[in-house]
């Protein structure tokens, strides 16, 4: 695939700002700052509203369950691509966003989250290297971003569902929990790219495992759809990335939360 396509591919997908910036910061694994949720708890909440049948799932997450039942710190490692990230502005993409809406919503329960970035790597490259990254990094809870670059690449759907079907095996057997997120919807990409088989794919082996699937494509074509964003057009660049991911991330707030069917401590008589 010439590179010429890659960057408009890129561009559309609101990853493409900034694209040398974005790729000399993802030559190593980042730590959220602890001050991130703090700068980025002062941007106003977007108008982008998601259907409650898209922030519920049938799946359960007990481990992050037990920890915000027991106060016990919540680990949280993000296993993405460049659309975990906005040039220059590490607090305001969704990870960031993600952590802050947490630690606002669970104060008691201590919130840690870092971001492994897997740049332009297929389901199966990434798959090689999760064991690693949960033995290193203890997550509670691993969220996995997948599905984009083997879409743009067109790496045979029964592939693609193997590869997401190990990995999410091997993260369950290294004893955490799984979010699965699914690619980004773009009406600038429809043509470009098929993504329904990958789509399908990653539903099929989020229900076979019982884990937890963040429709990350349905929500923002609801959000396009709805009016709350134009995600065909490019000229807002920046601004429109960071809204973007601010409502990504408290949507997923909510979800991990939902999932986890937190209940209170048992009161002793």
């Amino acid at each position: 695939m010439r590179s010429g396509f890659w960057t408009v591919l890129g561009l559309a997908l609101l990853v493409g700002v900034s694209t040398a910036c974005v790729a000399r910061a993802e030559d190593a694994p980042k730590e959220v700052s602890k001050d991130a949720s703090k700068d980025a708890s002062k941007d106003a909440p977007q108008t982008c509203e998601v259907p409650a049948y898209l922030l519920s799932s049938e799946s359960s997450l007990p481990k992050v369950a037990d920890a915000i039942k027991n106060g016990k710190p919540l680990t949280i490692l993000v296993v993405g691509s460049r659309s975990s990230t906005i040039a220059s502005s590490e607090a305001s993409a969704y990870p960031g966003r993600l952590q802050a809406m947490l630690k606002q919503k669970l104060p008691s329960v201590p919130v840690n989250l870092s971001v492994e970035l897997q740049t332009a790597k297929t389901a199966e490259e990434v798959d090689a290297t999760l064991v690693k990254l949960v033995e290193a990094k203890r997550p509670t809870l691993v969220i996995w971003q997948t599905g984009t670059v083997d879409a743009m690449r067109s790496i045979d759907p029964d592939d693609f569902r193997s590869a997401i079907d190990e990995g999410v095996v091997a993260l369950q057997n290294a004893g955490t929990d799984v979010v699965l997120i699914n690619l980004q919807y773009s009406p600038r990409t429809e043509t470009m790219i098929s993504a329904p088989p990958y789509l399908d794919n990653m539903r099929v082996v989020a229900q076979q495992h019982d884990v937890p699937l963040f429709d990350r494509f349905a929500i923002m074509r609801h959000w396009n759809d709805a009016g709350d964003f134009d995600l065909f057009s490019t000229a807002h660049g920046v601004d429109l990335a960071k809204r973007v991911h601010d409502c990504l991330g408290r949507a997923l707030s909510t979800f991990v939360i939902d999932a986890a069917r937190p209940t209170p401590p048992a009161q002793q008589n």
